[in-house]
């Protein structure tokens, strides 16, 4: 039977190497600082500045993407943890930067075997900088505490996705993973929550938006008193604290997120053009090929 026109425009793109092979194929996962092999600079360069231009330029000009933000008001000068949700798509980053000022820059802890996946890209990321990449079963969190560290140190700004996958329910959060929390707590820097809601689905005219929520801490989460002790690092106390965490971080950030997310409704009428295509723009079908009989097929960062 043939494919009806909606559905072959909805067909998402073919799958792609697994991240083991993509990692083999450069010679080993390298993460965070020591690919980046420099300091997470917090002043947006002109090279920075004149993509972000060219970035502005394609999302609201040709796509037409509209945002509506707010929440501007909460955010910190700079050298702060974001922690975004709910995480439903390719725009997130984009979100992320359109909620916050070009300076400090934002630095994200982002998918490696999803963003490398040719050369010429991974070369430039890494003379653009805003990513410090993440392999699938990494080496461990240390590095990436190190990450962070840096970032805030400079002054920057630290981003996370907790959810740790764009594939969830529209207008809630999905469950959350401890590692921003370890983090967080290992950092023990301010922690931004950023709503977003409207990016699971693309098209011509998509409206999304996102909020800036009160700046929140590792203790106020963790319903400590202020200077109260944190548990040591590696400990089952400071594993059962980050889910914790993770559990009260979803009671704010999950209303927040279904409160604006009938801000991303369509007007009676609006046609979805091109959905198929920006809603896959920068996703695809990651294959996974540890059990090649059953090939499964997981939605990953293309």
């Amino acid at each position: 039977m043939a494919a009806s026109p909606d559905s072959s425009r909805r067909r998402p793109p073919r799958g792609r190497v697994s991240p083991e092979a993509l990692a083999a194929a450069r010679g080993g996962a390298v993460e965070g600082l020591a690919w980046l092999g420099r300091p997470p600079e917090a002043k947006a360069s002109l090279f920075y500045r004149f993509l972000r231009l060219v970035g502005r330029f394609v999302i609201f000009g040709l796509f037409r993407f509209r945002i509506r933000t707010s929440g501007q008001e909460n955010l910190p000068k700079g050298g702060y943890l974001l922690v975004g949700a709910a995480h439903r798509g390719w725009m997130d980053p984009f979100v992320v930067m359109h909620a916050i000022p070009s300076q400090p820059r934002a630095w994200f802890l982002g998918s490696a075997p999803s963003t490398f996946t040719s050369r010429w890209r991974e070369r430039l990321i890494h003379r653009l900088g805003g990513l410090l990449p993440v392999w699938r079963g990494g080496i461990g969190i240390d590095q990436h505490v190190d990450s962070a560290r840096a970032v805030i140190a400079n002054g920057a700004v630290f981003v996370q996705m907790p959810e740790g996958t764009v594939s969830g329910p529209p207008g809630r959060v999905g469950p959350f993973r401890t590692g921003w929390a370890v983090i967080a707590m290992r950092t023990d820097a301010p922690i931004v929550p950023l709503a977003i809601a409207g990016t699971e689905e693309l098209y011509l005219g998509r409206r999304m938006a996102s909020r800036v929520l009160p700046v929140t801490s590792v203790r106020a989460l963790a319903g400590f008193e202020p200077g109260a002790a944190l548990p040591a690092e590696g400990t089952r106390a400071e594993l059962d604290l980050a889910h914790a965490m993770s559990d009260a971080l979803t009671t704010i950030l999950g209303p927040a997120v279904e409160a604006l997310f009938p801000e991303t409704m369509d007007p009676p009428g609006h046609r979805r053009r091109l959905r198929g295509r920006l809603t896959w723009l920068l996703l695809g079908r990651g294959l996974s090929t540890e059990d090649p009989e059953r090939r499964t097929l997981t939605r990953t960062w293309r």
